[in-house]
């Protein structure tokens, strides 16, 4: 087994569905021991089918204990557990971790250096703390809908669970801030992500053109809502991006169309010009761009440094040379599934890689062996076995 860069921490997942294990995977795939615990009964389908990708995507790198904690015994095992830990992350409704004795002040009284991570829908506290949470909730509360599809066409999700994603990764960094922290002071800290927030944070520039600016942005669809010209733009054989930001890169796209005039041109020369007369120049860029194929296209204007791709489908995202160089997926043996190819991390270091290690387990796989590690013996491990606490 490779060790990564953060395998000295462990880590507790009490999460489940998405936002908190996106979390954990980050810690998992740098090489933190993550222990997933895991309900003896199942979720409910919420995490989806254990076999299928999303869920075989989300959960590798880990071991699976099973643990009842509302068992009289169950929060004991777990609390054994967090005196060991670095992180425990989890992903409740605010009130449940208090009803189970698994807050954070209950798990700081065994273990004060315990960094906990807890990720919701909308806060810890505040008027809609007891809600429950959803990815597509919080992209419209977050105003992401409001701004995404068509103008005129009525608000639109965006194609991922882009608060989840980024509540997780939020949740990770905060984790990370607390455990260099940590160094310093000695002790954990209770570290929180929303969804909401999330999703708030990730509207950028948007949300600035409201808090800065007071501009209600508007959908805008394919279109750079201000850097013009930038969309899609239809070609002999299908559709293209073209992204020419910035009045270099505007007279460079020029150029490669061959439509010098169009630099030229009073109703669009500046970049306020482009703006006011977006409908024109974007009709006027398409009839030109009809007369040849994507590829001849994506070739002409990058020769003139001019941002320009094609839009795949999923199959042909990991068929294209560059993400292949960029090693996207990794393959790990599954016990059941066989071979199974994973979605990648977008970072790399110099010096310290990340690993897959692991697929995804079975439910409760490494029971025994984490509670062995926990010094319990062969007759006590039966016994909670018999009663139904893993």
């Amino acid at each position: 087994m490779t060790n990564g860069p953060l395998a000295r921490f462990k880590v507790i997942d009490l999460s489940r569905v998405r936002a908190g294990p996106t979390a954990v995977r980050q810690l998992a795939d740098w090489g933190a021991d993550v222990i997933k615990i895991e309900a003896p009964e199942g979720d409910a389908g919420l995490g989806g089918e254990r076999h299928g990708p999303d869920f075989q995507n989300l959960h590798r790198n880990k071991r699976s204990l099973t643990l009842n904690l509302k068992a009289p015994d169950g929060p004991a095992v777990l609390k054994r557990l967090v005196a060991q830990a670095d992180v425990v992350v989890e992903n409740y409704r605010p009130d449940v971790k208090f009803r189970l004795g698994v807050d954070y002040e209950s798990l700081k009284a065994i273990n004060k250096r315990i960094v906990y991570a807890s990720i919701s829908g909308f806060g810890q506290d505040g008027p809609y703390r007891d809600r429950p949470g959803f990815d597509q909730i919080a992209q419209g509360m977050g105003g992401l809908m409001s701004i995404t599809g068509e103008p005129g066409r009525g608000p639109m999700r965006v194609g991922i669970p882009v608060a989840d994603l980024t509540a997780g990764i939020f949740a990770a960094m905060g984790i990370l801030i607390a455990l260099l922290e940590r160094e310093q002071s000695g002790e954990g800290q209770w570290v929180k992500s929303s969804l909401l927030g999330a999703q708030i944070s990730m509207l950028d520039f948007q949300a600035a053109r409201w808090t800065i600016g007071k501009e209600v942005p508007g959908q805008a669809g394919n279109n750079h809502p201000t850097s013009i010209p930038t969309g899609v733009f239809a070609t002999a054989d299908g559709y293209i991006n073209i992204a020419a930001a910035g009045d270099d890169i505007y007279r460079r796209m020029c150029k490669a169309m061959e439509a010098e005039h169009l630099a030229a041109d009073p109703l669009f020369a500046t970049g306020r010009a482009r703006l006011e007369n977006r409908d024109a120049l974007n009709e006027t860029i398409a009839a030109i761009t009809r007369t040849k194929s994507s590829a001849d296209w994506i070739e002409a204007l990058n020769r003139q440094g001019v941002p320009a791709g094609p839009i795949y489908t999923m199959d042909q995202v990991f068929a294209d040379p560059q993400v292949k160089h960029l090693a996207m997926t990794r393959t790990v043996p599954h016990t059941v599934l066989g071979e199974v190819e994973v979605v990648g991390q977008p970072i790399e270091l110099s010096r310290t890689p990340w690993s897959i290690r692991s697929a995804t387990p079975e439910a409760g796989e490494h029971t025994d062996a984490v509670l062995a590690e926990l010094g319990y013996s062969a007759e006590e491990i039966a016994a909670l076995h018999v009663a139904k606490v893993v």
